[in-house]
């Protein structure tokens, strides 16, 4: 066998499972990644749109008033107060304060810090709200543009916000305007929307035009937003556009829209390594642990390797040696484990073995080895490894009691299937072997449970070692075990006459009507692969035994399971010994 084959096997099949659950996860989490940024993305232009309506709303307002003055009949006075000479000093005092107050409440309907300024050119005087001077008509005239928000800067970064109306509207094809409206805003009323709009940390939303430069709000990383702009692409700026910008290895998104109204750039950003922070995170979380998993599983393989892979060649070795009648070959035992105690019973075997050969004729030994044979047949292994099993975890719990109780049980258990001196036992011996086979089931399986209703007379009965037990194993394998809840096998024995009964009944799933007929009839047949050796075994033995008229009958219990019956009659000599064996053993005790 090559070295190591099992193990290879094993970390290949760890690693095969392994392989579809990372492909998924990262199909899935590419997936995730791509709606979050999606959705994201979206919410964030939303959220931008959104305010830039806000601002464009209040700007649009600021541009109405300009119109709405022009409407009040004191500023339509304003246009030709000097034409008319009915109006006095007195009356045109009354009317620039009219015109002031109604400039005052024009201003404070809106959320923006505003100014408004209204020049006469009649006058040669500007008035708002605190003041009426002078101004230069040809320094206005030259700079004039009507209609179109001018942006002016006015110091430490900020900038005013100019919009010009003049009346008539039509008047560059006349000498002069009569009228001319100015309503004026600092961009730190954006600024304050800004700081506003800034709610979460993460954002940091500032505006752009090419042509002016930046606003900012209070708290922005100017550095960063500088170095931002200068790495878009401003040839291909869009209304509503989204991008990725990386500056000094870092990656930022990059949302922008574009108002209509000032013509400058609402531009928001948000770095990527905190957004797909706990993405990442779960990421580096879960290949850790596939990678500590596959660790961990190439230690599970290598320790199946060498605790059962390597014994089962060692084992596999000595049967050979044993089948070539090489009858020196001895398993050395390593730790405390199953293999270990099996490694010993195999050497006692084989030097049992050898003895009998150098001891008795060929026919004594052929007699014994046929023995052996059936009873270790009768033994699963893996009802002892369980014990050992079940012994290791409670030692590890230190629950002695549980320990003890095992220990008890299993060894009363074996030391009943290890003698092979009597072929023959009382029904008592066989049911304290049965007893102690169902107390080792029920520590393992609390759910189990047991009932043995016999009469009296019959603990003297002498039958064939091991004949029973296996009728309670199938009823435990094979009846409780495979139904969930709590499990009850019944044992009850009676005689009538000579006719001896054992039944033997469970409360597990059953067969039906036709399994039954169909397995009482496989039982009278010669026995094939297919079918188990255990109850065509009983049969066949309790036949030889007593006769053709002995049977061993199935049927549904009242349980809920299957019922199992062996009936006989039992031979007057059997009787008497199993009486005088009853007899003396109350003595010794």
């Amino acid at each position: 066998m090559p070295r190591y084959n099992l193990f290879r096997k094993l970390v290949l099949l760890n690693v095969i499972l392994l392989i579809p659950i990372v492909v998924l996860y990262f199909y899935s989490n590419r997936t995730s990644t791509h709606v979050l940024a999606t959705e994201l993305t979206q919410s964030n232009t939303n959220q931008l749109i959104f305010f830039q309506n806000q601002i464009n709303t209040n700007i649009g307002l600021l541009s109405l008033w300009p119109n709405l003055l022009l409407q009040d009949s004191d500023i339509s006075n304003l246009r030709d107060i000097w034409t008319y000479q009915k109006y006095l000093d007195l009356d045109k005092i009354n009317l620039m304060k009219r015109i002031q107050s109604k400039i005052n409440i024009q201003q404070s309907s809106s959320d923006f810090v505003s100014h408004i300024l209204i020049y006469s050119p009649a006058m040669r005087r500007v008035i708002s709200v605190n003041d009426v001077k002078e101004y230069d008509h040809r320094e206005l005239m030259a700079d004039l543009k009507s209609g179109v928000w001018q942006v002016v800067p006015d110091g430490d970064n900020n900038y005013t916000f100019k919009l010009v109306t003049v009346s008539p509207y039509s008047y560059r094809t006349v000498a002069q305007p009569n009228l001319i409206i100015e309503v004026q805003f600092s961009s730190r009323n954006i600024e304050k929307m800004l700081d506003q709009f800034k709610q979460d940390g993460r954002r940091d939303p500032f505006y752009y035009r090419e042509d002016v430069g930046l606003i900012f709000n209070r708290s922005a990383d100017r550095a960063l937003a500088a170095e931002l702009v200068a790495r878009l692409d401003k040839s291909g700026l869009e209304p509503i556009k989204s991008e990725i910008v990386t500056i000094n290895g870092e990656k930022y998104m990059v949302h922008i829209v574009y108002s209509d109204v000032i013509g400058w750039y609402l531009i928001d950003y948000m770095p990527l390594s905190e957004v797909m922070a706990p993405i990442e995170k779960s990421n580096r979380l879960f290949y850790s642990s596939v990678v500590a998993l596959l660790l961990m599983s190439s230690i599970t393989a290598y320790m199946l390797y060498a605790q059962v892979q390597v014994p089962l060649k060692q084992l596999i070795r000595g049967f050979q040696r044993l089948k070539n009648e090489d009858y020196s070959i001895r398993l050395e035992p390593r730790g405390k484990n199953e293999f270990s105690f099996v490694f010993v019973r195999f050497n006692s075997m084989v030097e049992q073995i050898q003895e009998l050969f150098e001891r008795v004729y060929l026919e004594k030994i052929h007699v014994r080895e046929a023995r052996l044979k059936q009873l270790q047949a009768q033994i699963n292994p893996h009802f002892f490894y369980n014990c050992f099993s079940f012994i290791s975890s409670m030692a590890k719990l230190k629950d002695t009691q549980a320990v003890i109780a095992m220990s008890q049980n299993l060894a009363s258990y074996y030391r009943y299937t290890t003698r092979q001196e009597k072929e023959l036992a009382t029904l008592a011996e066989e049911i304290e072997f049965i007893r102690n086979y169902l107390e080792i089931h029920k520590l393992r399986k609390k759910r189990l449970d047991y009932m043995i209703d016999l009469e009296p007379d019959m603990n003297g009965l002498l039958i064939p070692r091991l004949l029973i037990q296996p009728l309670v194993e199938n009823a435990v394998v094979h009846g409780v075990e495979a139904k969930a809840g709590a499990g009850l096998i019944r044992i009850t024995g009676y005689r009538t006459g000579s006719l001896v009964c054992i039944v033997v009944e469970d409360n597990g799933r059953g067969m039906s009507d036709e399994d039954i007929q169909s397995l009482e009839q496989r039982l009278r047949q010669p026995m094939d692969e297919e079918m188990g050796c255990g109850l065509w075994n009983i049969r066949q033995r309790v036949t030889l035994r007593y006769g053709e008229e002995a049977k061993l009958h199935l049927a549904r219990s009242d349980l809920g399971g299957l019922k199992v019956s062996l009936m006989w009659h039992e031979d007057e000599q059997d009787r008497l010994m199993g009486e005088a064996l009853t007899y003396d053993r109350s003595l010794t005790g």
